[in-house]
């Protein structure tokens, strides 16, 4: 059906996909969780309503990636895990607190909610945090020493900030009041701190590596690839300019398109820095795809099972689209 060069495009596409929509999706749930007021009872429970029917499907893309990078190129997987091995355990543990938390605050006596609050913002912490600190030790290449740690660290809190942005961003967008105004606050402050993480990233990159400088400032790709920064500061310039008006907005999802834009631009300009490596500077997807018989067979199931996933999704989100006080008062 397909060769193994051809199949290696295709299920690194599936798989960036994947990343890309649990980046967007779980992590304005992550976002929210960090963010749960600790002495507030009813704001909390505003909060969790909003992302109620939305958290748990949210975390079918991650579970997808790491699918599609175990069958697809099984020889990366082996390396990514054994150099990401522990702070992806302390990740599994804050998912696995968050999702207690969740169950148990909607039946806890209401003088123990206080406390499964805390399990949950500290669980969504523990799990954004791993996922930037595996962030920076890929972009450094799985080196451990002072300076890559250093560097890990600083984008496990770029991405806790980012998370917080974009999880802002959706409580703007779903609700109202005094709730809706200290998000439109925390929304504003998250955006200065997401694109400074962002233009630091970026700037490190074309550091540490000279071909990545090369590819985006050769021609003819520096034709394709200098828009995508220029797209960035443009979204978040738009961004900045709805938060400011949102009182007066009849639409309050655009700052949450924005941040989604902004996740999406982003993540295709640091895919495109990597390309074709899946470990960076070690391995390419074409030297650790599997074979190409597996791989097409499996090509039939993930036909499938990826559009229906997708289709579940929208589906949930135009149910349950709108207001959280709306859609209670319905």
């Amino acid at each position: 059906m397909f060769d193994q060069a051809t199949l290696a495009l295709i299920y690194a596409g599936l798989m960036a996909l994947a990343v890309l929509l649990y980046a967007m999706l779980d992590g304005y749930d992550l976002g929210v969780g960090m963010m749960l007021p600790l002495y507030n009872q009813a704001d909390s429970d505003t909060m969790i309503a909003s992302i109620g029917p939305f958290w748990d499907a949210n975390e079918t893309w991650l579970v997808l990636a790491i699918g599609v990078l175990l069958i697809a190129f099984p020889f990366a997987h082996s390396l990514i895990l054994k150099a990401l091995y522990l702070p992806a355990a302390i990740m599994l543990i804050g998912l696995i607190l968050r999702g207690v938390a969740f169950d148990f605050r909607a039946k806890a006596a209401f003088s123990h909610k206080p406390t499964w609050d805390k399990v949950f913002k500290a669980g969504s912490f523990i799990a954004a945090a791993s996922q930037g600190f595996m962030l920076g030790l890929y972009v450094m290449g799985f080196e451990y020493n002072l300076n890559t740690i250093s560097f890990a660290l600083l984008s496990a809190l770029g991405v806790c900030a980012a998370y917080c942005f974009i999880g802002s961003a959706w409580l703007v967008m779903k609700t109202e009041g005094e709730l809706q105004q200290r998000a439109l606050r925390y929304c504003k402050r998250t955006l200065v701190i997401c694109f400074a993480g962002i233009v630091v990233v970026s700037i490190t990159n074309l550091l540490i590596d000279p071909n990545i400088t090369e590819r985006w400032f050769s021609m003819p790709y520096a034709l394709v690839l200098l828009p995508i920064p220029l797209i960035c500061l443009a979204l978040f310039i738009y961004a900045w300019q709805q938060l400011k008006v949102i009182d007066q907005s009849k639409n309050q999802a655009r700052p949450f398109v924005a941040a989604c834009a902004i996740f999406t631009f982003t993540f295709v300009g640091l895919a495109v820095s990597f390309y074709p490596y899946v470990v960076p500077n070690q391995m390419t997807i074409y030297q650790s795809v599997a074979a190409a018989e597996s791989l097409n067979f499996l090509l039939y199931g993930a036909l499938f099972v990826i559009p229906t996933i997708l289709a579940y999704t929208l589906y949930s989100y135009r149910v349950f689209w709108g207001k959280v006080e709306d859609l209670r008062y319905y």
